[in-house]
């Protein structure tokens, strides 16, 4: 048989890219099949803010990824730093413990090198400033443990991988939809796809699959998420129906991971059902803790204040499509909207102002005012004032005696003028998905891999349950796509044994 590739990369976004980088960096000839139109590459990862989660030591390894960090910028920020043992803590807690661990190991130990590789593939970072800080006294500390992200957010991610690969001669082939793996005995050696020409079988020595999750395919997500959340919007792609997964399946691939759980947080209510590309991460509304959240009936439903947004916005959409009318309402009162992110003041946003409470609340469409001011009533008695408040940390600063406490950042709404952004569940991915080993082989139901076949980022289960840290899906795409990438071209080019 004639091959057309070595390596056959299905998908176009973050993982997808780094495994076609990582490929042709071992020298083999590589195609990426990208199935939406050139210019809505990108898969999720166009979505996204860009920021990524890695292990790192302080000051200087932020500055190995931003070489021109001022003097003046490093004197006046505290970037504290995010040991392994925090990252492992994090993934393992989070995940109530399920994370595999020898994928959570890979991710973890391969963050930092990872982030280092993609700027030699020509990737720019730049402090994560805008979203993992605040200034306080003329002075920044990153929390979270997030300290860089993608200069340009997702489109600069997707703009500066798509453009390193034309560089580096890979081939890409828009609105290139694969519907099935081609096979040879037990080996994948290709792929049928629907190009703009009509059918094409594609063949190649190893496929990776890093064409996402099953957040856009509405039937799929009623099927394994569960009733309603076919009501979900769709953070990102219109494009990741589950195909990749329903491929691997096909060829005898195990299903594996939280089949049932996705990553889901709050979106603004106006949001279109489909991510939007000129507004891209900014219908996110992440500064909740400075809040007190409610539903429609006037009544809180979860800790604003549980954790450090990154370890609780990914779970916290879920509760809210859970509500009357899949809408929650998140109210700031003036002590605090100096501290509210850019997503809080675009053009398209579900907001109210009033400047006493009575008049905020008969503005919020569907709410029940009373309600509402008997719950701000009853928080605002049980705020612990006496415990400063601050911003950047775990402050302590609780409720005494509620239900439902607020953890830290709790502070009155007593003082006007007030806004309310009424948000509803935006779904970015699911976390089922198949079976990998630390090589990124995909495994069948021996766990044996299957020859040739290869996946990373989205589709992958077992590295995710319930929630997950922020800004750890672009690290773990671009990690298990470098890894996909090279052990597939070793593979093809003979330098990997078979399994």
């Amino acid at each position: 048989m004639s091959f057309d590739y070595d390596v056959i990369v299905v998908g176009g976004g973050n993982a997808a890219m780094c495994a076609a980088l990582a490929a042709r960096e071992q020298g083999a000839r590589v195609v990426v099949l990208e199935r939406a139109p050139r210019e809505e590459r990108g898969g999720n990862s166009a979505y996204t803010a860009g920021t990524m989660r890695a292990v790192y030591e302080g000051a200087d390894d932020v500055k190995k990824l931003v070489p021109d960090l001022s003097d003046e910028i490093i004197a006046n920020t505290d970037f504290g730093s995010y040991s392994a043992e925090e990252f492992f803590d994090d993934m393992a807690r989070v995940t109530r413990y399920r994370t595999h661990p020898d994928l959570c190991e890979v991710l973890v130990t391969r963050s930092r090198d990872t982030l280092n590789w993609m700027r030699t593939q020509g990737m720019r970072f730049e402090p994560s400033f805008h979203i993992h800080s605040f200034n306080v006294g003329g002075r920044r500390k990153l929390f979270g443990g997030v300290a860089v992200g993608i200069s340009g957010a997702g489109i600069g991610l997707v703009d500066a991988l798509y453009a390193s690969a034309e560089r580096r001669g890979i081939d890409i082939r828009y609105e290139a939809r694969v519907g099935e793996l081609l096979r040879d005995g037990r080996t994948v050696n290709g792929v049928r796809a629907h190009m703009p020409e009509g059918p094409v079988d594609l063949h190649a020595k190893s496929v990776v699959l890093a064409c996402g999750g099953f957040e856009a395919n509405a039937d799929w997500r009623t099927r394994y998420l569960g009733a309603g959340w076919d009501l979900a919007k769709v953070r990102g792609t219109r494009f990741n129906t589950g195909d990749g997964i329903r491929m691997a399946l096909d060829v005898g691939a195990q299903p594996y991971g939280h089949w049932s759980g996705c990553h889901a947080t709050e979106w603004d209510l106006n949001a279109p059902d489909f991510g939007d590309r000129a507004v891209g991460d900014l219908f996110k509304k992440r500064c909740y803790q400075f809040s007190i959240m409610v539903n429609n009936e006037g009544r809180r439903f979860v800790d604003e204040g549980a954790e450090f947004r990154t370890h609780t916005y990914a779970k916290y959409g879920s509760r809210i499509l859970a509500q009357p009318g899949q809408v929650a309402w998140q109210i700031f009162d003036s002590k605090v909207l100096s501290l509210l992110q850019d997503e809080y003041h675009i053009n398209k946003v579900a907001r109210v102002k009033g400047n006493t409470l009575e008049e905020l609340a008969a503005k919020m469409d569907g709410v029940n005012a009373e309600q509402l001011l008997r719950t701000i009533r009853e928080y605002n008695a049980a705020v612990q004032t006496d415990i400063p408040f601050g911003p950047n940390v775990l402050d302590g600063r609780a409720t005494r005696g509620l239900a439902i406490p607020k953890s830290n950042w709790a502070h009155t709404i007593a003082d006007g003028p007030f806004e309310a952004y009424a948000v509803t569940c935006g779904i970015t991915y699911t976390f089922g998905g198949v079976k990998i080993t630390p090589e990124s082989e995909v495994v069948d139901m021996r766990d044996v891999p299957i020859r040739g076949l290869y996946s990373a980022g989205e589709m992958v289960g077992g590295v995710f349950y319930f929630n997950y840290p922020g800004s750890s899906g672009l690290t773990n795409g671009a990690v298990f796509g470098r890894i996909a990438g090279c052990n597939a071209a070793k593979f093809s080019l003979g330098n990997l044994a078979p399994a």
